[in-house]
């Protein structure tokens, strides 16, 4: 713990090397996330920044502790950011680290916003509440983006299933209750230590004790075929490898099963033409699935709009529902001000025909007849639980279709596989999930990996249908009452001062 010598230190040293020892909290706590998923260093990194907020008051402003703590935890969580600019190196490679450290930055404001307000009230209990708060902004505000957040570090443990009634919003403030009550407990003036130790207990106890084994599904359960084609971004829209991939995913879906399949699974744009002009590659696909229902991602065209969609294709080769893409990826499928910029050629780097991509209707369930109403998810849109409750019907399942290539092979395609866990345990919804170059899986309704294929491996999966559960007290009624808890509580901060136990 930071004793007053190792404070005294601190504060002796040049204000870039404070700074510098709050990124490496930063990246200390940033170890929970995919792939390390050391769930209790992530939370000991979190205490000691509650207790060199505390100890060091007066060296640097918060909002700059804040600010530099932030951006070592995006930094390290969003490394896989610089994937997607190496896909054309040659085009797009120059702005990789300037993208990372441009995007860790901007996240990090607000975590500095969380501690200018816990540094105003004068209190590091403050943080609990603040830091949660602002996460939720970074959900919500400019399109969202909550990639990362300190409790997905729980999703393996007993503790993460608390977000069935409070969401991963709610439980961010449990993460960061327990590493509050280890610095308190650390912490040489504290009071009432005994019962910060029993807190800490708990808390570490339910961090430790495993999730649930995963369900088993029914006997006479339908059976998926989940596709992963394998295809690197970098030879996916190659002219002379798309036959080849293609192929590649018709042998695939045509291999043998034990058991009748009942709807086959492709991922996202994994048709290598517009939908608008593919009944003769639909046709093969429909052959090859030996005339059963299959979904297929691809883009199409509505008059001069281009989508990015989920389409179910019948026995017949006919296109039966399609599912547009609603929440898109700012920069990457279309760009703010695109129509301005088009004029100086810069479209994103996801262009299909020189064009970005336009936002379908919203939430909406598809009818796979006997199996159930599925909500489709394309990629990005399962990192918003607000978007995962937003249909109006509640579905028997999640089907999410990816294209993760683009994520690289260390840590950006494990984290998205995490927040599938997490939607699918707020939700309490099973989900079906294929994903290009992996990781496809079938998760449960608890957010357990059923099965799954490994990354970076061509592959089918085989998986019965889960059941659902009852509906979850997260999913009838969202993020609204963490939101007015953690205001009501900083309100309280403000008008009446509360003591530390310090």
């Amino acid at each position: 713990m930071p004793t007053p010598d190792l404070v005294s230190r601190y504060a002796g040293l040049p204000r870039w090397g404070r700074l510098g020892i709050w990124a490496v909290l930063g990246v200390i706590s940033a170890l929970g996330q995919a792939p390390f998923g050391w769930a209790l260093v992530s939370v000991l990194g979190f205490a000691f920044a509650f207790l060199f907020f505390d100890r060091t008051k007066g060296t640097d402003t918060p909002a700059a502790q804040g600010w530099a703590f932030g951006f070592g935890y995006f930094l390290l969580t969003l490394q896989w950011l610089v994937s997607p600019f190496l896909v054309e190196p040659e085009q797009h490679g120059w702005m990789a680290p300037f993208a990372l450290a441009l995007m860790s930055g901007g996240l990090a404001l607000f975590w500095a916003v969380a501690f200018w307000g816990a540094g105003r009230l004068g209190r590091a209990s403050a943080l609990i509440f603040a830091l949660p708060l602002m996460e939720l902004a970074r959900a919500y505000l400019f399109t969202g983006f909550a990639w990362g957040m300190p409790a997905y570090g729980m999703v393996d443990s007993a503790l993460g299933q608390v977000v069935t009634w409070v969401g991963s919003h709610g439980l961010n403030v449990f993460v960061l209750v327990i590493s509050w009550a280890i610095a308190q407990a650390m912490n040489s003036h504290a009071r009432f230590r005994l019962a910060f130790l029993g807190l800490v207990f708990v808390g570490v106890l339910a961090i430790l004790w495993p999730a649930p084994a995963p369900m088993a599904p029914r006997d006479d359960a339908p059976m998926f075929r989940l596709i992963q084609p394998n295809a690197a971004q970098h030879e996916k829209w190659d002219p002379e490898l798309i036959d080849e991939i293609f192929a590649r995913g018709l042998a695939l879906t045509r291999a043998e099963a034990e058991d009748p399949i009942a709807l086959t699974i492709w991922p996202e744009t994994s048709l290598p033409e517009i939908l608008n002009y593919g009944d003769e590659l639909l046709a093969q696909v429909t052959e090859a699935a030996g005339l059963t229902p299959v979904v297929i991602g691809a883009n199409r065209f509505e008059g001069p709009r281009l989508f990015n969609a989920a389409a179910l294709i019948g026995s017949d080769g006919e296109v039966r529902a399609i599912y547009d893409k609603h929440h898109l990826v700012p920069f990457g499928e279309y760009l703010p001000f695109g129509d301005f910029l088009a004029r100086f050629g810069y479209y994103g780097m996801a262009r299909s025909e020189g064009h970005g991509f336009s936002p379908g209707a919203g939430a909406e369930v598809m009818d796979l007849g006997p199996l159930g109403l599925a909500l489709p998810l394309i990629c990005y849109e399962v990192v918003f639980p607000q978007d995962v409750r937003a249909s109006q019907v509640r579905p028997d399942m999640l089907m999410q279709i990816t294209n993760d290539a683009w994520f690289g092979a260390f840590s950006g395609p494990y984290q998205h596989l995490v927040q599938a866990q997490m939607r699918a345990m707020e939700m309490g919804l099973p989900m079906v999930r294929a994903a290009n170059t992996g990781v496809s899986a079938m998760i449960d309704a608890r957010g357990r990996i059923v099965a799954q294929l490994p990354l970076n491996e061509a592959g089918y999966l085989d998986v019965r249908r889960q059941d659902p559960l009852p509906q979850t007290l997260y999913a009838w009624v969202g993020d609204a009452p963490v939101l007015a808890f953690l205001i009501l509580v900083l309100l309280g901060y403000i008008t009446f001062r509360p003591r530390e136990f310090a």
